[in-house]
C-alpha cells in the first residue's frame, strides 16, 4: 500500500511537471527594428519530442499552424519523428504598411499590432476566411469594442450549416462556451460593419483559413489586444505574400508565403519585380528562386 502511494504521488508530480512544461508561451511583443531594418524576432529551433505534434507546438510558441509547416515542410505534422529539429517561424520581416495600429498580412496569417508612441510591435497568428468566405482586404479603424459579443449567423452561414451539416442555426447565441466568437471582439467599420476580429470557443484554426471572414485569434491573444485598442485605431487588411528587405548590414532579405489564391501565382511571384526592388544590388538567384518557389515563410538571405 505504502508503494502504491508513493508510486502515485511520483505518478502526480510527473503530470503536474508535463503541464507545466508544455504551458503555452505567453505572447511577447518584439522589439523594433533599428533604424533602416525590417527584420524583428529572433530564429529558434525545437526539438520533437515523444508525444509532440505540430498543434500543439504551435500553441506552445504562438505560432500559426499553417507557418509552422511552411517552415518544415518534410516533416509530418501529425506524428513528427522525435529528435526532429524543427525550424519555428519566430523570426520575419515587418509588413509593408505603415507601422500604426493594427496591420493584418492574409498570406502570412499574422496580425501585427503596433501601439502608439511604444517601440515595440505584437505579432499574433489568426485565422482568416476559407476559400470562398475570403476576407477582404480594406483600410479601415476600430468601430467598436464589444466584451461578451452576441453571435448571430448571416442567412447565408445558416443555410450553409443546413447544406453541410444538416445542423439548424439559432438565429443568435449569447455569450458563453457555445458562443464561436469568444469573449472579446473589435467590430470593423468596413462595408456595413459585419466583419470583426474576434476570440474563438475552438481550440483549433490559428493560423489557418477556417474562418467564414472574420478574422479569429486565440483567447488569450484577443483578450490582450481588446485591453490596448483604442476605437478609431487604424485597421489595414493587406495581401502580400512577398515581403523584401535591404538590411542595414547589407544583407537582402526575401520572405515568401503561400499566395491565398493560385489565380495569382504569376502576378505575385513577378521575379522580375523581386529584383527590381534590389535595383542594382547582386543576387544570389538560385537562393531567391527556393525562396519563390517554396513558400517557406522565413526571412531568407539572398545576398550573394
Amino acid at each position: 500500500m505504502v508503494n502504491l502511494k508513493l508510486n502515485l504521488n511520483r505518478l502526480s508530480i510527473c503530470f503536474i511537471l508535463v503541464i507545466l512544461w508544455s504551458k503555452p508561451v505567453l505572447p511577447q511583443p518584439y522589439a523594433m527594428p533599428i533604424l533602416g531594418s525590417r527584420l524583428i524576432g529572433q530564429p529558434i529551433q525545437y526539438t520533437v519530442k515523444v508525444g509532440d505534434y505540430f498543434h500543439a507546438i504551435a500553441e506552445q510558441y504562438n505560432v500559426g499552424m499553417m507557418a509552422l509547416m511552411a517552415s518544415n515542410p518534410t516533416v509530418d505534422p501529425f506524428l513528427p519523428r522525435p529528435g526532429t529539429v524543427l525550424d519555428l517561424p519566430t523570426s520575419m520581416l515587418l509588413p509593408d504598411a505603415p507601422y500604426k495600429g493594427i496591420v493584418i498580412n492574409l498570406p502570412e496569417l499574422r496580425l501585427y499590432y503596433f501601439p502608439q508612441d511604444k517601440n515595440i510591435v505584437h505579432v499574433f497568428p489568426v485565422g482568416i476566411g476559407r476559400e470562398g468566405r475570403k476576407t477582404p482586404q480594406m483600410n479601415s479603424f476600430v468601430k467598436a469594442k464589444v466584451k461578451d459579443p452576441i453571435w448571430t449567423p448571416t442567412p447565408s452561414t445558416r443555410a450553409e450549416y443546413l447544406e453541410k451539416f444538416k445542423t439548424v442555426l439559432p438565429r443568435y447565441v449569447e455569450a458563453g462556451e457555445h458562443n464561436p466568437l469568444g469573449r472579446f471582439a473589435l467590430q470593423l467599420a468596413y462595408g456595413q460593419s459585419n466583419y470583426l476580429i474576434h476570440g474563438t470557443n475552438q481550440s483549433f484554426g490559428i493560423g489557418m483559413r477556417i474562418s467564414a471572414g472574420c478574422i479569429r485569434m486565440n483567447p488569450d491573444d484577443i483578450e490582450l489586444l481588446y485591453a490596448r485598442v483604442v476605437v478609431n485605431e487604424p485597421v489595414r487588411i493587406i495581401n502580400k505574400p512577398v515581403k523584401f528587405a535591404v538590411e542595414p548590414n547589407g544583407q537582402y532579405l526575401v520572405e515568401v508565403h503561400t499566395p491565398l489564391s493560385s489565380e495569382t501565382l504569376d502576378e505575385d511571384f513577378n521575379i522580375t519585380e523581386v529584383l527590381d526592388r534590389f535595383e542594382e544590388h547582386k543576387l544570389n538567384e538560385e537562393a531567391l528562386n527556393n525562396a519563390l518557389l517554396l513558400h517557406y515563410g522565413l526571412p531568407v538571405n539572398v545576398s550573394i
